[in-house]
């Protein structure tokens, strides 16, 4: 019988879709405060792939990732994602969001983004909200699959997720020396 045994702790991001710049700065700190500093943080990316927050965040919007310095465990996703909502609305001008904040994770083989909207590949973890297995790491890349956001499919942030990979990796190897696991 195999024993259930603690997980290694994962690399947390979160994938900022906004349309105003200015909101960045605020938006950070608020961030900063409840997971630490962000040690990775990524271009703006056209976000052009869904016009589906067009009605309440108005266009252009961009989408830039953060990465956090601590590792955590994976079971943080539910409250973090629980956390981002609060901050979504703390920022909200006139009911509608100003900022749009994906919570996610990622580890040496899969990308997860939380979700509080239930579909066939979700999985349910806690209090309304699921995870959303949107990439696999094959052969260089986390590689999507059918169901994954349009944006994370067509390749363009590719080369930060890497990058974010890349400094978990040597995140977790001084992890196991330290803790011998």
């Amino acid at each position: 019988m195999a024993r259930p045994e603690k997980p290694l702790p994962v690399k947390y991001l979160v994938a900022v879709l906004f349309r105003e710049a200015g909101i960045l700065p605020p938006m950070k700190k608020e961030l900063i405060s409840r997971w630490g500093a962000i040690d990775f943080e990524g271009q703006d990316h056209l976000f052009n792939a869904t016009d589906y927050y067009q009605p309440e965040m108005g266009m252009p919007l961009f989408r830039r990732l953060l990465a956090f310095e601590s590792l955590y465990t994976p079971a943080l996703i539910v409250s973090m994602k629980l956390e981002c909502n609060d901050i979504e609305a703390f920022f909200s001008q006139e009911g509608k969001r100003t900022v749009n904040l994906d919570a996610g994770y990622l580890d040496h083989n899969k990308l997860i983004l939380a979700s509080a909207k239930e579909a066939g590949q979700k999985v349910y973890l806690d209090n309304g909200i699921y995870a959303d297995l949107c990439g696999r790491y094959k052969t260089g890349r986390y590689r999507p699959f059918e169901w994954s956001f349009p944006d994370f499919r067509d390749g363009r942030y590719d080369e930060e997720l890497a990058i974010i990979r890349k400094v978990y990796m040597q995140q977790v190897k001084k992890f196991r020396s330290e803790t011998g696991t």
